[in-house]
């Protein structure tokens, strides 16, 4: 695909805008939308290649339009419309490719993969794994699901974002994004459950975290997060612990749906939305570190009574 043809970019949030961003550095003209327009336009003020669209008619004028959304049904929302508003497939042009690079339900994908392909346009799913700061370096990881030859189309694109890996057909992207996340999670849950008892027995837990990343228990909860987000109280890392409870959700699903028994993912997908509860919708993922440290001490203050 040329680089003078325009790729419209719906959903300019954390990830969204640096992923636009590189899509613009590369050479790549941008078409785009947020429903914030002070975020739209703080983005085209950022690169000449980058202009805010007033709404879905000139992103859909592309002949490719990628959706960063929270959610699959904000994607089926904003592609076949919703309470009675257009989508963009009633006025992109026969033959346009749809990329979700959201974290989607993958049966939910092929189901809005059939809906396209009745109006005569192609869909593609590409989540995306390695967060804000690798969504800024463009090196995320970019796992794509569909017909090889819209991936063809698609990749030049995708590759200025990170590193393109192929996995199978529609819906196989969100599927390996969902079991992804649900091992991030483990790594979290784990992690913070492993310092916890350790603090408790007497060790210090930077001392910990440096064995950990020296050892067989060394995860990206432990290199990544632990010293930087988890025990120094930041809880910064631009994920949220909503969207990891909906990621891990989506692989609980899946595997009930395929019959795979999974009573590991059961049990973290049921810590997921238990601390989701009591630490609210805003709170980081690695918020995840207070809540089971809050439990610790609640534990620890019933035994004391008893």
């Amino acid at each position: 695909m040329a680089k003078d043809q325009p790729i419209g970019f719906v959903g300019i949030g954390n990830m969204g805008a640096p992923m636009a961003l590189n899509m613009a550095r590369a050479g790549w003209p941008v078409v785009a939308f947020d429903l914030r327009r002070d975020v739209m336009d703080a983005l085209a003020a950022a690169h000449e290649n980058i202009n805010a669209a007033q709404g879905f008619p000139e992103v859909a004028a592309c002949s490719i339009v990628i959706i960063m959304l929270p959610t699959g049904a904000d994607v089926r929302g904003a592609v076949l419309g919703v309470e009675g508003k257009p989508g963009l497939a009633d006025a992109m042009v026969q033959g346009g490719l749809v990329i979700d690079m959201s974290s989607s339900e993958p049966m939910g994908t092929r189901a809005l993969g059939g809906a396209l392909e009745a109006r005569g346009l192609n869909l593609i799913d590409a989540p995306v794994s390695g967060g804000v700061p690798r969504a800024v370096d463009g090196t995320l990881t970019i796992m794509v699901g569909g017909e090889d030859k819209q991936i063809g189309s698609a990749e030049p694109v995708l590759e200025a974002m990170g590193t393109v890996f192929r996995t199978g057909p529609l819906g196989s992207g969100h599927a390996m994004k969902a079991l992804n996340n649900y091992l991030s999670a483990c790594g979290v849950v784990a992690a913070s459950e492993a310092v916890i008892i350790g603090t408790r027995f007497g060790l210090d837990p930077k001392t910990m975290t440096d064995i950990l990343n020296n050892s067989t228990g060394r995860s990206n909860a432990t290199k990544n997060k632990l010293a930087q987000h988890m025990l120094n109280g930041a809880f910064a890392t631009g994920f949220t612990l909503k969207l990891m409870d909906k990621d891990v959700a989506m692989a609980r699903n899946l595997a009930t749906t395929l019959g795979v028994p999974a009573p590991t993912l059961e049990h973290i997908s049921s810590i997921l939305s238990e601390a989701l509860g009591v630490l609210g919708d805003k709170a980081d993922h690695t918020e995840l570190y207070r809540y089971i440290e809050d439990l610790s001490k609640k534990g620890r203050e019933r035994e004391e009574r008893a």
